[in-house]
């Protein structure tokens, strides 16, 4: 997942991005509105995290922006004001969540979980296709026994970016996800990767889970989509 992170802080933005990039995510980070509005013009994200105390264009009048042009990304709003006007203004503005500064890391990972899920109309953290389960918000991976509803499930152990890609790939599934668009969630602007790299984590991800049934189809000239084995 690629968020885009805009706050004018540089520590808070340093120790937020550390965070978020610990977390799996690919974080690209600008310093001002005015950057933001110009970014999302010409690439695309998962997620946005915006500040309101920014300068010149502040965090409500970027949301307010953003919506107007027709973003429809989750804005999740950081801000060191805590009344109830400035929530309500937030959220009315076009905001989908708002945070009061100091927070504490895991709930703003919680928070983006629970955004992300409600962009992709999904209702709970865990994912699954067939056998295959990725629990979002314990960051495990398994392959369960459909005649043992209860039991643990065999794990699948997934390094950072195999777990980026198959967590795309399950969003998306059944529909193809685009080998750019793995691409993007895969890196930010600090991380360059080359194409043949999203190549090289399919083959990684067939290796694990096409033995328990679950395949990744190439689609040719675009990207890759989950298949159960035997079913087109």
């Amino acid at each position: 997942m690629r968020l885009l992170l805009v706050e004018d802080d540089v520590m808070v933005a340093s120790g937020i991005k550390l965070g978020l990039t610990d977390a799996g995510y690919a974080v690209d980070w600008v310093g001002s509105g005015e950057r933001a509005e110009e970014v999302l013009r010409s690439e695309s994200f998962d997620a946005a995290i915006v500040d309101i105390g920014l300068p010149k264009m502040d965090g409500l009048e970027l949301t307010r922006l953003l919506r107007r042009e027709g973003h429809t990304l989750p804005v999740l709003v950081l801000t060191a004001r805590d009344a109830l006007h400035d929530r309500v203004q937030g959220l009315d503005m076009g905001a989908d969540d708002y945070m009061i500064k100091p927070f504490e890391l895991p709930e703003l990972l919680a928070r983006l979980r629970a955004l992300l899920r409600r962009s992709q109309a999904a209702t709970t953290a865990v994912l699954s296709f067939g056998p295959l389960e990725l629990d979002t918000a314990n960051r495990r991976a398994c392959i369960r026994n459909g005649t043992e509803a209860h039991a643990p499930g065999l794990p699948i152990e997934l390094g950072p970016r195999e777990w980026t890609v198959l967590e795309y790939l399950l969003i998306n599934a059944p529909k193809p996800a685009s080998k750019d668009k793995l691409l993007q969630a895969l890196t930010g602007w600090d991380r360059e990767i080359t194409p043949n790299a999203v190549e090289v984590y399919i083959s990684r991800l067939r290796g694990k889970l096409e033995p328990h049934g679950v395949a990744l189809r190439s689609i040719r000239g675009f990207g890759y989509r989950l298949e159960l084995q035997g079913r087109a």
